[in-house]
């Protein structure tokens, strides 16, 4: 596995990559991609610690698994690139970002522009198989993704945490709420988002705080 992690989390990090988990992770994700198809490719991986060095982080967005199918993963969770059909957790997100702030609906489903502001769009497990969710789950992302979030949580301040539904929620605790914000709502899939993500107002009350703390806020 040939992906490459930006520097500021390659050295915040260092510890986790000698370890052994994290060596059997690598030999088997480099497996998987020379046996079968395997999303995203392997230069996006860490797209969304590439997008976002530790220092610019302002808000975190988790979600579980890349996308599955061809052409959507990228690198950035709910992301998928430019020209592909917009998700359906995404389409409520946008809804919900429409609602809270009055924004049009963009035709593309692409968040880099997320990214570069310092949206951190991160995945529990960061790489899966072709039509096959979850089938790199507990191989060792998660224990490396939960390593992320607390250091995260440990280095920096005042960073939003976006946490829907209950696979996210349980990150919370990893996270200091005394030295960030957590919001919590239902996944936006269309299977919960009338439970609760659609009035959740998530995107104004990020920006809120991030400028109440001399923060240049998102532009969704």
């Amino acid at each position: 596995m040939k992906a490459t992690l930006e520097p500021s989390w390659e050295g915040a990090l260092n510890h986790l990559l000698d370890q052994p988990f994290y060596k059997n992770l690598v030999n088997y994700v480099q497996d998987e991609y020379a046996h079968g198809k395997v999303y995203p490719a392997v230069n996006d991986i860490f797209n969304s610690f590439n997008f976002c060095p530790i220092n610019s982080v302002k808000v975190v967005i988790l979600g579980q698994d890349p996308y599955h199918g061809p052409g959507q993963a990228h690198g950035l969770s709910f992301s998928v690139r430019q020209g592909v059909s917009i998700p359906p957790s995404l389409a409520n997100i946008y809804k919900e970002i429409q609602a809270d702030l009055g924004h049009v609906i963009p035709s593309s489903g692409d968040l880099t522009r997320w990214a570069e502001q310092g949206v951190f769009l991160l995945n529990a497990t960061l790489t899966v198989r072709a039509h096959e969710p979850g089938s790199h789950q507990k191989r060792g992302w998660e224990k490396f993704t939960d390593e992320v979030i607390k250091t995260l949580s440990d280095r920096r301040e005042h960073v939003v945490f976006l946490l829907w539904g209950a696979y996210a929620q349980k990150k919370s605790l990893l996270i200091d709420e005394k030295k960030h914000l957590i919001l919590k709502a239902p996944h936006p899939s269309p299977l919960s988002s009338y439970r609760g993500f659609f009035g959740c107002k998530h995107f104004s009350k990020a920006n809120d705080y991030l400028a109440a703390n001399g923060i240049k806020p998102i532009e969704w």
